[in-house]
């Protein structure tokens, strides 16, 4: 495998990069963010043939669908 410059040597963090993780860390993530999340991800990961797959169709399927536990 070839080497990448990026990874010889020493790596230095952007500061402002640490700074906004560090922050992040501290946020709490909400309910309906993280359904928002679970919807992006439904809809991102359908095959894009499937024309009749919308943002909005998953957010309504995903209101009537539940797992068991």
């Amino acid at each position: 495998m070839a080497d990448r410059k990026q990874f010889l040597g020493d790596i230095k963090a952007d500061p402002e990069l640490k700074k906004v993780l560090e922050t992040s860390r501290q946020t709490q993530v909400t309910e309906e963010e993280l359904q928002e999340q679970r919807i992006s991800f439904a809809f991102g990961n359908a095959p894009v043939s499937a024309k009749n797959i919308t943002k909005d169709s998953v957010r309504q399927t995903s209101k009537k669908l539940r797992l068991l536990r």
